[in-house]
């Protein structure tokens, strides 16, 4: 069973533009680039990485989905109170 999961993530406050930034990174655009321009959260100075957690650290919504993502996928948009994220599972242990 997974205990931990090491994310990134863009988070931006419409899902038309999540959805824009999900396109770009289906065509092979760099994940901490668009998070590094894009991204309304301060994780984006380290390319949205939000480092390792357990569950009960993130938002229910957002956990979810990274905890449920396999190791290198990118998972979204998913919506929470905060807006819409796009997040990219790095490593599971």
């Amino acid at each position: 069973m997974v205990k931990e999961v090491r994310a990134a993530h863009i988070l931006v406050k419409g899902e038309p533009k999540a959805k824009e930034l999900m396109e770009k990174l289906k065509k092979g655009e760099s994940f901490d680039k668009l998070a590094m321009e894009n991204s309304e959260c301060p994780s984006k100075k380290r390319g949205g990485d939000l480092g390792w957690f357990t569950r009960g650290k993130m938002v229910r919504e957002f956990e979810n989905a990274a905890f449920a993502g396999e190791k290198g996928a990118l998972v979204g948009p998913v919506k929470t109170q905060f807006g819409w994220h796009i997040i990219k599972v790095l490593d599971k242990k």
